[in-house]
């Protein structure tokens, strides 16, 4: 079972001189330190220690590991205080995915999962959801092409092979399309089980995705 986050998230800011979107972050989080909302907040001036930018990957700032979240540019008081909530909501990855998903961040959705292989979770999710935005479903799917070949994605074929069974065809044929993606063998019976699918789409999906695997 997956940690649970704590109720009270730390946070991480890195600043630089001059930065004209810091402080209004900075202010924020310390209110939220203020109101017993944050655990901790650690401040770094990455002209003072660029060490720290390198070693997180960062380019720009204000940046902001608020819990499970990395958060760039301004960030509204109001706005962070969504972000601490969603820190201890089962909700809160979905969208914070959905989020990564509209700044076409679908790498860093693929690094995450992949340093974190829980919130794969999350991607089968959203893939399996009929009722997400055309971008989001596409997200999904273009974040599981990231991943092909890796272990991650591989975990992840029983919940692809649940999804070959939905009511709705383009989940059928999404999910067999990341199922190829994983190179699982065990994939096979569920991929080919889909060649006598009703909808015709899903059948050349099957088709293509046997000869990937």
């Amino acid at each position: 079972m997956p940690p649970t986050a704590p109720a009270t998230p730390d946070a991480l800011l890195l600043i630089a001189n001059g930065c004209p979107h810091c402080p209004t972050v900075l202010a924020g989080l310390s209110e939220l330190i203020k109101q017993g909302r944050l655990g901790r907040l650690e401040v770094v001036n990455i002209n003072q220690r660029p060490d720290v930018a390198q070693a997180h990957g960062v380019r720009s700032v204000p940046w902001l590991r608020l819990g499970p979240f990395e958060l760039t540019g301004l960030r509204s008081p109001a706005e962070l205080a969504r972000w601490v909530e969603r820190s201890a909501s089962p909700q809160g990855m979905t969208d914070y995915f959905s989020e990564l998903f509209d700044e076409g961040r679908l790498a860093d959705i693929a690094a995450l999962v992949e340093r974190e292989p829980r919130h794969a979770a999350v991607l089968v999710a959203l893939l399996g959801d009929p009722e997400a935005t055309l971008q989001v479903r596409l997200g999904a799917a273009a974040t599981l092409e990231h991943l092909e070949g890796s272990a991650a994605l591989r975990a992840m074929t029983e919940p692809l092979a649940t999804l070959t069974r939905h009511a709705d065809a383009r989940v059928r044929a999404d999910a067999c399309h990341a199922l190829a993606l994983g190179h699982d063998p065990a994939a096979r019976p569920h991929i080919e089980a889909l060649l006598q699918d009703p909808d015709a789409v899903v059948r050349e999906v099957a088709a293509d995705s046997l000869a990937t695997l």
